[in-house]
């Protein structure tokens, strides 16, 4: 397949706000596939499945670098058309048209040798890595056309513009093999959340529902996890859950997926990313406590204090997810015990249609209590209101962040936010937001990013819901710093002009915030109101964070909480 044909794909998905036409142009799009299913992660800016973490490492300023290579242009005046634009792409489709840097044996470029050389990008490393990158993304955009070229930029920076979700590729995948019909895209989408691969999905399709329906999850690959509701109280808690329901300690750490194949051990977080080399440590605990060759396990990697014992907030474990060097340093200074409390697959069997009291059964005679390195999660189980709110005040008393309830007789549910699991803390307005847009610091925070656009997401897009430039710290040995979050907003800046710049929206943070109040100065028509980032979440993507439903649902919740006071 020519890849100006695959061009012509993403023009016309752009041209169109419509999610009907949008599937309609997909589903007619998946049947010129034939065998070469992987062409669908492109759909999403990516060339990789979504359980492999495998990452371009282009910055924006790499691609300025290789647009002005292969047009023949400054770096400075791709800049500046950069800041006028907004889009590196369009600043391409406009310049490579105009390049007298074509070359004398230029190639036309097919789908597969723009996917594999992209993949290259990934593969390079050490001394001239960022050469060899520039080479490559030069040497296709030489040989592109415009519109080529416009989406071999976006792709490698991960912001097509096109509006597609992954919500609309599975409804395009249903469409085109099973008609649109309601119960095979539940079929479909499941399927999707255990294998997190849409062209595995495709090759399963195009065998029948049936194949679908046989879907396992694989060992040493990521899953999603499944995903608790909020509830107020105990009485909402039994009012979701049943009783008698599960109590457990809620950790204030990051979700781990805990994988083994029976060679290999792996760590994933939430959000599919392989954290297996940041956490040694991790991985000894789980081949010293685990009794068992194959599984997955569902559990909270935790930080304490070495000296004390006492455990510390995720703010202090978020620091090693991300860390790449001086890893055993690290360790030895934020020290995590994990804490399991439940498991997917177990010896050569999927356990997610099992019962969440047999999935427990099943860990109780595989893991060894070994306190400060693994564990299962405190437990108690009750039809009790006031046991269940004792449970409470204990986990509270002693740090926890609050409790989970949990069903006891339900499945598990991957990647969904179902109502068999509920979390219950106190009372704090706070939200899982994702930065958009930030505002360049002044006096001692001059030069860097220090005031940021949170948003939710509404359906495919994000809506703007303020502006926070609290809660972080001035000193990086103090937790999450400015300078930690400028360093990551830096290489996905997409737009920018005298005093501000538009990110693409990939860093997740919790803010916490009085109220919610409408306002005409932001897109979603409402602002939180003196919000402040309470935990930078590395381990969170766009998908965990807060919708514009939340917004007014909270804000309907705040309106009956004040009149209710007023009575």
């Amino acid at each position: 397949m020519l890849y100006s044909e695959f061009a012509l794909l993403y023009e016309n998905l752009a041209l169109t706000s419509k999610r009907l036409e949008k599937i309609k142009i997909l589903a007619d799009f998946i049947g010129y596939l034939k065998n070469n299913e992987e062409f669908i992660y492109l759909l999403k800016g990516k060339v990789f499945p979504d359980y492999d973490s495998r990452e371009t490492g282009v910055s924006t300023q790499l691609i300025i670098k290789s647009i002005a290579k292969s047009t023949g242009n400054s770096i400075e005046k791709i800049n500046d058309l950069f800041k006028k634009n907004g889009d590196l792409g369009d600043v391409v489709f406009f310049t490579i048209d105009k390049s007298k840097q074509k070359s004398l044996l230029s190639v036309t470029l097919t789908v597969s040798h723009v996917l594999n050389n992209i993949r290259k990008l990934s593969e390079i490393v050490g001394d001239g890595a960022i050469n060899k990158r520039v080479s490559i993304i030069s040497e296709m955009l030489i040989n592109s056309k415009p519109i080529e070229a416009r989406y071999i930029v976006r792709t490698i920076l991960g912001d097509l513009r096109i509006g597609v979700a992954d919500a609309v590729i599975l409804e395009a995948i249903n469409s085109h093999f099973f008609h649109g019909d309601k119960q095979s895209l539940e079929i479909v989408q499941k399927a999707n959340d255990l294998v997190n691969d849409f062209a595995e999905i495709i090759r399963l399709c195009k065998k029948g529902i049936e194949s679908l329906n046989h879907v396992s999850l694989v060992p040493g690959r990521p899953v999603n996890v499944m995903l608790p509701i909020k509830v107020l109280n105990i009485q909402e808690a039994f009012d979701v859950c049943g009783r008698p329901a599960a109590f457990e300690h809620k950790y204030d750490g990051f979700r781990t997926i805990i994988s083994s194949d029976g060679k290999q051990i792996k760590i994933f977080t939430r959000r599919l990313e392989d954290v297996t080399n940041q956490f040694p440590d991790l991985v000894s605990f789980v081949k010293e406590g685990v009794i068992a060759k194959r599984f997955i396990l569902d559990g909270e990697a935790v930080g304490y204090d070495f000296s004390s014992g006492k455990y510390l907030p995720f703010e202090s474990v978020s620091q090693r997810i991300k860390r790449k060097y001086h890893i055993e340093e690290l360790a030895k200074k934020i020290p995590v015990e994990l804490n399991v409390f439940d498991i997917l697959y177990f010896e050569g069997n999927s356990t997610i249609d099992l019962s969440f009291k047999e999935r427990r059964e099943i860990l109780t005679k595989i893991i060894r209590d070994m306190p400060k390195k693994i564990r299962l999660s405190t437990q108690v189980i009750t039809d009790s209101d006031k046991e269940a709110e004792i449970f409470y005040k204990n986990a509270l008393k002693i740090g926890e962040e609050g409790i989970m309830i949990k069903n006891m007789e339900s499945k598990y549910v991957s990647g969904r936010y179902v109502g068999n699991i509920a979390k219950l803390k106190p009372v704090v307005e706070d939200l899982d937001v994702v930065i958009v847009g930030a505002e360049y610091g002044t006096g001692k925070r001059s030069g860097g990013l220090t005031s940021f656009i949170i948003a939710v997401k509404n359906g495919d897009k994000f809506v703007e819901v303020g502006k926070v430039s609290s809660g972080l710290k001035e000193k990086e040995s103090e937790g999450t710093s400015y300078k930690e979050i400028d360093n990551l907003l830096q290489p996905l800046i997409i737009s920018e002009d005298s005093n501000s710049v538009k990110v693409k929206p990939t860093i997740v943070v919790s803010v916490t915030y009085q109220n919610i109040q409408p306002s005409p100065s932001y897109s979603s028509g409402y602002a939180l109101r003196f919000p402040r980032i309470n935990h930078y979440r590395p381990e969170r993507g766009i998908h965990d964070i807060a919708s514009l439903d939340d917004i007014k649902n909270e804000v309907v919740r705040m309106s009956r909480k004040i009149n209710k006071k007023a009575l």
